[in-house]
């Protein structure tokens, strides 16, 4: 099954090309009802606007779990090593949709990265399990491409820690739909790919995780999860900033990023500038 947030915040199923439109305020309150909702309304799939598909109380950040993306930026010299079970929490308020623009910040930053990662939704709360236990846990699958701005993740990482080159204004694209687990039996075997203008940038597979996704989920779950809240599992290999030429492969605005993954489907998103965005000129120029 596929569940879909549509036309400002109706929640719906995705069906071929018809949503069934279900009686739920909003796709959290759907994995936090006890009860299935009832179908109110058909529409076409054609004529609905898609939107993020799920806006989570909570969205654990996870990284370092493709070991494929650390080997890569030892070869260009990164600044800092990207170590295992890395977690930090996502700025909610820069969700967007399929479709919806990322707008690029140049006050910010001149290094905009586009990160290929799979999601989970967990479909209710807990804490304090085991891998064995995770699968009751999880309500469904989406892709998540985490725009990253190089240049304030290298300053942030000198302390240690990074958030604020990935929580930016537009930088957590979701989508295009949340995928339940009936439809992907075995969520590691699953192909990954990344585009530019159609130019493939990232491709990988699930299966080269180094942990599982049970694993992850049971790793973190000392912290307590929320029904609908997303979990993500991390980048592979392909990312621009660990690139030998990385300035020619940096996005800009007038870019479209295609980020597909077996099974789920393809979240698009056109990059704006500024300008283009909000009708005036960007703020004075701020170094983080």
């Amino acid at each position: 099954m596929k569940l879909a947030t549509f036309d400002d915040g109706k929640v719906g199923r995705v069906e071929g090309e018809t949503v069934a439109e279900l009686d739920t305020p909003s796709m959290r309150e759907y994995f936090e009802r006890s009860e299935v909702p009832r179908t109110t309304a058909e529409h076409r799939l054609a004529d609905v606007r898609l939107g993020a598909p799920i806006v989570p109380k909570k969205f654990f950040h996870t990284a370092g779990n493709f070991r494929e993306h650390e080997e890569e930026s030892k070869r260009v010299g990164w600044s800092h090593r990207i170590a295992p079970w890395i977690v930090f929490f996502q700025n909610v308020d820069a969700i967007i949709g399929p479709d919806d623009p990322i707008v690029y910040p140049e006050h910010l930053t001149e290094e905009l990265d586009y990160e290929l990662e799979l999601a989970v939704v967990i479909s209710k709360s807990g804490h304090w399990f085991g891998p064995e236990e995770a699968a009751d846990h999880i309500g469904g699958y989406l892709i998540f491409n985490d725009i990253t701005a190089r240049d304030i993740q290298r300053r942030e990482m000198e302390s240690g820690v990074f958030s604020f080159c990935k929580a930016i204004d537009t930088f957590c694209p979701l989508g295009p739909w949340i995928v339940t687990p009936d439809e992907i039996p075995d969520p590691h075997d699953l192909a990954m790919e990344l585009r530019v203008n159609g130019n493939v940038r990232q491709t990988s597979h699930s299966g080269r995780m180094s942990v599982t996704i049970p694993e992850i989920l049971a790793h973190y779950s000392a912290l307590g999860y929320s029904a609908g809240d997303v979990v993500s599992t991390g980048t592979v290999s392909g990312v621009a900033g660990f690139s030998e030429d990385a300035a020619s492969l940096y996005l800009r605005p007038g870019d479209v990023v295609e980020a597909e993954i077996e099974r789920i489907g393809v979240l698009r998103n056109p990059v704006l500038s500024w300008q283009e965005a909000h009708g005036e000129p960007p703020p004075e120029r701020v170094r983080w």
